[in-house]
């Protein structure tokens, strides 16, 4: 890798790197959160079918994540960089993608046809066009700027992003979506529903033309000619021995369970069980005020105790908040916000520092291997994170089939409103804990390790620059 001659890293780079995940979440995050209550309640396609859905979507991501890394990793860098090209290129078709899976208008068609319009364009979304526009995304903070903080910085600011997508979809589209009916229930308007859709269509291709315009990638990678020509399998191979990689996977794989299954069951608990849509926007805005506040102290705080002893931290937090609720199996909205309070605050800061975790892993393959393969190996990150994206679904819908839940019905038996409780609860308590535990025992970046990788690959650079 090599410096380029371009302005110097800055504001500008951190604020236009923020607009990216912006316009990511106005898609991602509305689907999950969203969607399972779109085809179930809207379009009446059963909770088993959707889970269905979203497991074979990821068994096609399995090929597409890891080829589109591929793919950007052998690019040759153009005068607009080797990431950036891709922002604009796939910002158009992945917003219209997303606008086409939620069509009110297909509520009256045949059975067998929602199902088939259904997979196509979920599968042609998220699997076709999102992945070529998040890989190159995620694959840029290395490029932007060699240095660590940079990158720490980097990720704060792409978390951030994520929050006030979070503020726009998570608090203000329950208010638009859900309508009351005569005597106080909770409806789907499914009109609403296709014009919101449409609105955060276009909101997210302005976000990402932000992104595109307001960064410049600043570092060359020079792609060595032995791996040009590696094959797949060798690049399996390095990458199953990749403890930080099988790590960071493991953990990613059952936060994303347990956060995008916790979204998307609140719909119900909150619709169903608490019966107050407002208290479902209290709940999103609780989530994320923590993390806008704790934005400032993020880099400087995963500098001093590090990275993975911050995300430990934070994972057990949020496991013992869940823990709480369960027990207490509590009536009130209003207190089970102030408990899942405790896990956004200690969840709140590991969720900003989270993208720096693949940036170390990418420096430590560089500095076992000698090989730096950014898209490659995030997109196996990536292709992870759908797979807990696919799980989270796949676990609602198939447990939300278990305890009973009929979507043909507005009302629930009060035993399937009790088990909506304990999904929301016990389940993404013991995923958390799962999380903290997949960080203390198998990944090995500490902040010594993280640390004597940095003076290595500085030395490297500095004698490549002698030589």
């Amino acid at each position: 890798m090599e410096r380029t001659e371009n302005s110097a890293f800055g504001m500008k780079d951190k604020i236009g790197y923020m607009f990216g995940d912006f316009g990511n979440d106005f898609t991602f995050l509305f689907a999950s959160v969203f969607l399972m209550v779109f085809y179930t309640k809207v379009l009446g396609i059963s909770a088993g079918m959707v889970g269905t859905l979203f497991l074979v979507a990821r068994c096609v991501d399995a090929f597409t994540d890891i080829t589109m890394g591929r793919i950007v990793d052998k690019e040759k860098t153009s005068k607009n960089g080797r990431f950036r090209p891709w922002i604009l290129r796939m910002c158009g078709p992945v917003a219209l993608a997303s606008f086409l899976m939620y069509q009110g208008g297909m509520k009256a068609a045949p059975q067998g046809l929602k199902i088939l319009y259904m997979f196509v364009t979920y599968i042609l979304w998220g699997s076709i066009f999102y992945t070529a526009i998040n890989i190159p995304y995620g694959s840029m903070a290395s490029v932007l700027s060699p240095d660590a903080d940079d990158r720490a910085a980097l990720s704060t600011f792409r978390s951030v992003g994520a929050v006030l997508a979070q503020l726009i979809v998570g608090v203000g589209a329950p208010l638009l979506v859900y309508t009351t009916d005569a005597v106080g229930n909770q409806v789907v308007n499914e009109k609403r529903f296709t014009l919101v859709a449409g609105v955060f269509s276009v909101a997210a291709i302005i976000c990402y033309l932000l992104c595109y315009f307001m960064t410049t990638e600043r570092v060359k990678v020079q792609t060595k000619e032995t791996q040009e020509k590696a094959g797949f399998g060798q690049t399996a191979k390095d990458l199953l021995s990749n403890r930080a990689l099988l790590g960071i996977i493991l953990a990613a794989l059952l936060l994303l369970v347990a956060q995008i299954m916790t979204q998307s069951i609140n719909q119900y608990l909150f619709i169903d069980y608490f019966k107050n849509k407002e208290a479902l926007s209290v709940m999103t805005l609780a989530g994320v005020l923590p993390s806008l506040a704790l934005a400032p102290f993020a880099v400087p705080v995963s500098k001093r105790f590090g990275k993975k002893e911050i995300g430990i931290f934070g994972c057990l937090c949020s496991a013992i908040s869940c823990f709480l609720l369960f027990f207490l199996h509590t009536k009130s909205a209003a207190l089970y916000i102030g408990i899942n309070i405790l896990g956004f605050l200690g969840f709140g800061i590991f969720n900003l520092i989270l993208w720096a975790f693949i940036t170390d892993v990418i420096d430590d393959q560089e500095v076992r291997t000698g090989k730096r393969e950014d898209g490659t190996i995030y997109a196996a990150y990536s292709f992870a994170r759908k797979i807990g994206q696919a799980f989270a679904g796949g676990l609602g819908g198939y447990a939300l089939g278990i305890i009973g839940f009929n979507s043909a019905k507005t009302i629930q038996t009060q035993e399937v409103l009790d088990g909506i409780y304990n999904i929301a609860t016990l389940l993404p308590g013991i995923l958390y804990l799962g999380v903290a535990l997949s960080l203390l025992f198998l990944y090995p970046l500490n902040k010594k390790r993280v640390e004597e990788n940095i003076t290595a690959l500085k030395l490297r650079r500095e004698q490549e620059s002698a030589g």
